[in-house]
């Protein structure tokens, strides 16, 4: 018996039955997701596959490669990534430069070459959870799983997923079964920098699946308490704090009108919380929070929402029908997210605080905009990324437990 899976540009043709001798013995898989800490945009992606295949009764674990290696290799890590971004923007925008100019299919990067140092602790790790496959939304694994790959010692299949609307630097000198991208807009731009082809999968970026559901936008105001009848923004400033995103808060906050509210959300970002709660401490139309785990409400609740263009909230918003108005990106990767979303006509983005800010009043107060912008969100949009996912896997695994058999 055959089954197939279908995307918009091509099919995966898969022989067998699915899950007729997989990890468990009962059709349930056994998956591997491996991510990084270099920002959350990533683990989110995991975590949005990890929550589906969770649901259709499969066994997910999900880890950061690099702690595979002891919590300061993956400190260290991410506290380098993090720490770039945020304090020498310029150089990271120079190095993402300078990696796509040298990255080749031709030839293995010093990211490669790093990230096989990991190959043996991995091998180890694989062969004594005996995973059925494994998922990977970031570089680094993918790397490793490759270096793995050439020496022999991966023999399970292994799925990417790019969470940037653009191929960064060396996805091409890694070797997956196949690459899940975020649309099919981007199939050239992949195949160009000399990722097969036949292994893209222009399926869109997973969300999780409260960012799916159908909200009530009454309900919603009912549980981040925002007045029901006054006009609402959103600020999200990132796990990273990249941005000044302060002096883009007090901006807004100067030009905000009586029957005007605002929520900003600064996840893990405790210094931006405590600075915007005493500068912002008499503005009773100015909530500050930290970290929530109701983003998904908050989004639901407002009328627009202010975003730096990481690839993952700016898809949870698309999915969500959200008018978008990007903020400063970070140089790389999120500079292509905001020329994607304003090609498609899913944001708008503009290079001053108070562009940006002009640009959240219009679209605030012009409702063709706003139906526009959704519209093109809409269309432009993959919410069904997790489940095509976890058919693809379950297509894969039980390919290849038929051919044990």
């Amino acid at each position: 018996k055959s089954r197939i899976v279908y995307c918009e540009q091509q099919k995966v043709k898969v022989s067998g039955k699915t899950g007729n001798r997989m990890q468990n013995g009962d059709g349930r898989m056994k998956i591997l997701i491996l991510s990084c800490n270099t920002g959350e945009g990533h683990n989110s992606a995991g975590w949005a596959v990890k929550e589906y295949l969770e649901l259709q009764g499969h066994q997910v674990v999900m880890e950061d490669m690099m702690l595979l290696k002891g919590a300061r290799t993956s400190k260290a890590v991410g506290g380098a990534y993090v720490g770039i971004v945020k304090h020498f923007p310029l150089l990271f925008g120079l190095g993402y430069r300078l990696g796509g100019w040298v990255s080749s299919d031709k030839r293995k990067s010093p990211v490669y070459y790093a990230c096989s140092l990991l190959a043996g602790t991995l091998k180890g790790y694989l062969e004594q959870n005996r995973f059925d496959a494994v998922v990977t939304p970031h570089l680094y694994p993918a790397e490793t799983l490759t270096a793995m790959k050439k020496k022999g010692w991966l023999k399970i299949p292994v799925v990417a997923i790019g969470t940037d609307y653009t191929c960064i630097p060396f996805w091409e000198e890694t070797d997956c079964d196949y690459y899940v991208i975020p649309h099919e807009d981007l199939i050239d731009e992949f195949a160009k920098r000399g990722v097969p082809r036949e292994k893209l999968l222009p399926w869109g970026i997973p969300v999780r699946q409260n960012f799916m559901k159908e909200w009530d936008k009454r309900e919603a105001r009912k549980i981040c308490h925002i007045p029901q009848e006054s006009k609402s923004y959103l600020v999200m400033g990132g796990s990273m704090g990249f941005g000044k995103i302060q002096i883009f808060v007090l901006e807004l906050a100067c030009r905000m009108e009586a029957d005007e509210d605002m929520v900003v959300i600064c996840g893990n970002n405790k210094k931006l919380e405590t600075l915007l709660k005493r500068e912002l401490v008499h503005r009773k139309n100015v909530r500050v929070l930290g970290y929530t785990d109701q983003v998904a409400a908050y989004m639901a609740a407002c009328d627009v929402i202010f975003t730096k263009p990481g690839g993952l909230s700016s898809t949870e918003a698309a999915v969500m029908g959200i008018p978008m108005v990007h903020t400063n990106p970070i140089p790389g990767c999120e500079t292509k997210n905001v020329e994607f979303f304003q090609k498609h006509g899913m944001s708008i983005g503009k290079r001053s605080f108070v562009g940006q800010v002009r640009a959240g009043e219009k679209l605030l107060d012009r409702e063709k905009l706003r139906v526009e912008m959704q519209e093109a969100q809409k269309k432009n949009s993959r919410p069904e990324a997790a489940e095509r996912i976890c058919k693809l896997l379950e297509e894969l695994v039980g390919k290849a437990n038929e051919m044990i058999d």
